[in-house]
């Protein structure tokens, strides 16, 4: 079985090629979701981990996920690729 992939900016599974995010010629990534990258961009890449934090959060409460699963993908958030680079 195939590992599961997340996005490495936000946590949201890319379950599927229609959830990836796309490179510079269109192809699909394996490493970002389509609401975190596009073109071969991050979509905002000024973004913060707090502001990350905080998008996650509301749009987890939003699907009405439980404590538990918002509280593990912010704990995940710090050893994600895209926040590796950020210096605090």
């Amino acid at each position: 079985m195939m590992p599961k992939l997340i996005c490495q900016s936000c946590t949201m599974p890319i379950d599927n090629e229609a959830d990836a995010g796309t490179e510079k010629g269109g192809s699909k990534s394996t490493e970002y979701c389509k609401y975190c990258y596009q073109d071969g961009a991050l979509v905002n890449p000024e973004m913060t981990l707090p502001q990350m934090e905080e998008l996650i959060t509301t749009q987890m409460k939003k699907m009405n996920l439980p404590e538990s699963i918002i509280q593990n993908s912010l704990s995940m958030l710090p050893r994600l690729k895209r926040w590796q680079k950020e210096k605090v």
